[in-house]
């Protein structure tokens, strides 16, 4: 197992078009390979945008091709690339986030859990499984946005070992909405205290067509104390990189979660067995 993991986090609009959406991403794979990260992480629906009245018509064989292309372009400067899509189903759209290994295959698929806006709940359904999946030896974990705020997502993975959380997210929302979050603090707070894992967030930035909506930006990477190792602005795409010591990411928090209160100890451990059961299911 690596000791240390280079990592980018790319900050990208949230409603431009698929080709827009692959140019940019094409872009910063090379970028941040060309920087030595051995891993490239985009925000939430990065290839098919956030916004639903145009994601929802686009052709599904563009899609598609735009992930080989993705997965074509990882394979070129062999590097992981996280990238996201929303794709219909038989019945519905999920919201999914692929991993694409340095050999340009998609490893690990993962679909968001808890849905967030109006659009995504009127189009979409939940996945039905936790994120566990392994880049350079290291484990790691993933939820999307919204998921962020039930730990359990990412609590019970650390459980079984993930050191390392990778947070696509679009804080999309109304302005004021939008102002609030980021006079509170952020839309994504920092799960290193909780937890003893890294944590690393690829937000959105910019405004909806119609300007009724906007994005709160602030992409980070945060080390298992929750202290910024790099911080993104709220306005400008933009790409921050971090050398993560994995030493750091020690579990300790989770570990005595496991532990104490003694009589949920088993229930725990049933959970994670549970979670390590469904973990390479292909969400569908």
């Amino acid at each position: 197992m690596t000791k240390t993991l280079q990592v980018s986090c790319v900050q990208m609009h949230w409603a431009k078009t698929l080709e827009f959406n692959l140019d940019r991403t094409l872009h910063y794979i090379k970028l941040a390979a060309d920087a030595g990260s051995q891993v490239v992480l985009f925000p939430e629906a990065s290839l098919t945008s956030y916004y639903f009245p145009y994601l929802i018509e686009l052709d599904r064989g563009a899609v598609s091709q735009a992930l080989e292309q993705t997965c074509a372009a990882a394979r070129e400067h062999a590097i992981w690339v996280i990238a996201g899509t929303i794709q219909p189903t038989a019945d519905r759209f999920l919201n999914l986030a692929h991993v694409i290994s340095p050999q340009g295959n998609i490893m690990h698929e993962y679909a968001k859990v808890n849905l967030a806006g109006r659009d995504e709940q009127k189009y979409g359904r939940g996945g039905d499984k936790l994120s566990l999946f392994e880049i350079e030896g290291v484990l790691c974990t993933l939820v999307i946005c919204r998921d962020g705020r039930h730990p359990e997502l990412y609590r019970i993975p650390a459980m079984a070992g993930a050191q390392i959380l990778f947070h696509p997210s679009c804080s999309s929302d109304e302005i004021e909405a939008v102002c609030w979050k980021r006079t509170s603090g952020r839309a994504q707070q920092p799960v290193g205290p909780n937890s003893k894992i890294f944590h690393c967030v690829a937000n959105t930035i910019g405004e909806s067509p119609d300007g009724k909506q906007t994005s709160s930006g602030s992409s980070f990477i945060r080390d298992p104390n929750g202290i910024p190792l790099a911080e993104a602005g709220f306005y400008h795409e933009e790409m921050i990189t971090s050398v993560l010591d994995l030493a750091r990411a020690d579990r300790s928090t989770i570990l005595d979660s496991m532990k104490n209160p003694p009589f949920l100890a088993k229930y725990w451990r049933q959970m994670v067995a549970e979670m390590q059961a469904k973990k390479d299911v292909k969400p569908a």
